[in-house]
């Protein structure tokens, strides 16, 4: 490597440390189907799933079979048939189904098992756990259509998951369910992923399939949308690939059952997983169904909500007072997190355009709601709306929390250092002291 090389690793590297240590310990399920098992690249994502594993980070992988079983329907000269998208499985379909299931299954466990000396495998030593995780129901007669061995997810053995992934091994899951009368059904894979991510209250879901790019009204790619904007691009956009609508109506399915984030990522993409995972922007589409859902700017009919959160901090002085008319013209500049009807947090940013900066105002969290990182997630909100407007510094007084903020990397600075305009209007009686943080895109992690 010459200089810049190593420079490059070294930066990279350091970047990918905040992840690093997020995602220690926490659950992931990664869904992918028959097409990303063909696919030249599937070594390589088999070794950054290993890499994952050797990070801590507690792995269920989710496999699929389609390509696999339509081959070998065609080698016995047997028709597909599907119905709403859904195949059918007769007893004929049901040979393959199992055939081909099985044989995807012990070619995933084979390259998990691979060690050899100066390969991305070597001393791994990862162990694989499979079992008869699912108990599954038929999807039965519909429209007056019998899908029969075709199945739905009526159980999963989270307990049983949870066992082998305390014990550091990955869970591997095929699109197989079982009922108690012993029969076989087959299942969607990505069907599967969203029910043992919404079991297990998995940290994150990942998808990896053929996925393009969504794009918003401007014609550039979405990155990031929260749960309740894809459910509303759903709703919008009538025309849209088949595989990609029911991937985004699952994620939404298990963002509204504890998953906290589902990943939407190309496969073919060389290390599409890790370049997710471990860089500032991704190369996916992520769906977040935590805090931000009930984040928004504020509006006129917030401000009885906002006065009583700011209320007794300024009456303890923590906060300079403000008139109901203030926060009338100011409205604009704040964002509130709303809880079931009642704002619970809110902030505001007050820019000053030609100095390329803003203050972040009144950053307030509702007592009995000051234990979840709503803080931090206005904080973070509000840099990117800092960010989207040109600014590039972010300037806060406070006399009582400077400790927070400087943890939140912002340093101490002089009034003197405040744009010009706040600088006149800066209250030495109060003392207050000032910080200051310089902007950059932050990273996508909790």
């Amino acid at each position: 490597m010459n200089k810049d090389q190593h420079g490059n690793f070294v930066n990279g590297f350091r970047a990918s440390s905040p992840y690093i240590h997020a995602f220690r310990g926490r659950t992931f399920v990664i869904s992918f189907g028959g097409e990303t098992i063909c696919d030249a690249n599937f070594a390589n994502l088999i070794h950054d799933i290993a890499l994952l594993n050797s990070l801590g980070i507690r792995l269920v992988l989710v496999h699929g079979a389609r390509p696999q079983i339509e081959e070998r329907l065609q080698q016995r000269d047997i028709k597909a048939i599907y119905h709403d998208n859904i195949r059918i499985t007769d007893h004929a379909a049901l040979t393959c189904v199992k055939d081909a299931v099985g044989t995807a299954r012990v070619d995933i466990e084979a390259l998990l098992s691979m060690g050899l000396a100066n390969s991305p495998m070597a001393g791994a030593h990862i162990r694989v756990a499979t079992g008869n995780w699912i108990t599954a129901r038929p999807v039965g007669v519909r429209n007056g259509i019998d899908f029969m061995h075709t199945g739905e997810v009526r159980k999963i053995d989270h307990q049983a998951m949870q066992e082998q992934l305390s014990n550091n091994a990955i869970v591997l899951v095929s699109p197989l369910g079982y009922s108690p009368t012993g029969e076989v059904f087959n299942l969607s894979g990505q069907s599967v992923a969203a029910s043992i991510a919404s079991d297990l209250r998995a940290s994150k879901l990942i998808y990896l399939a053929d996925f393009k790019a969504i794009k918003d009204n401007n014609r550039k790619a979405i990155r990031h949308m929260q749960l309740h904007e894809a459910q509303e691009l759903l709703n919008r956009r009538k025309k849209m690939d088949h595989e990609l609508q029911n991937t985004l109506n699952l994620a939404i399915e298990a963002g509204n059952h504890h998953v906290d984030r589902i990943h939407l990522v190309n496969h073919h993409i060389n290390g599409a997983l890790l370049l997710e995972l471990f860089t500032r922007d991704g190369v996916g589409i992520m769906i977040n169904a935590d805090i931000y859902e009930g984040l928004r700017t504020a509006t006129i009919d917030d401000i009885g909500g906002i006065l009583e959160l700011i209320t007794p901090l300024e009456e303890n002085g923590a906060l300079v007072r403000r008139s109901r008319e203030q926060l009338e013209l100011q409205i604009t500049h704040f964002m509130v997190i709303e809880r079931d009807g009642m704002v619970i947090a809110c902030a505001a940013l007050i820019p000053f355009q030609n100095e390329a900066a803003g203050e972040l105002a009144c950053l307030v969290t509702h007592p009995e709601y000051q234990q979840y990182g709503r803080a931090s997630r206005l904080l973070e909100h509000i840099e990117k709306k800092a960010l989207s407007l040109g600014l590039k510094q972010l300037y806060v007084l406070t006399t009582r929390t400077a400790h927070w903020f400087r943890e939140h990397g912002f340093s101490l600075k002089k009034s003197r250092d405040l744009p010009v305009k706040r600088r006149a209007l800066y209250n030495y009686r109060r003392n207050s002291k000032v910080l200051l943080k310089n902007l950059v895109h932050r990273p996508r992690i909790d």
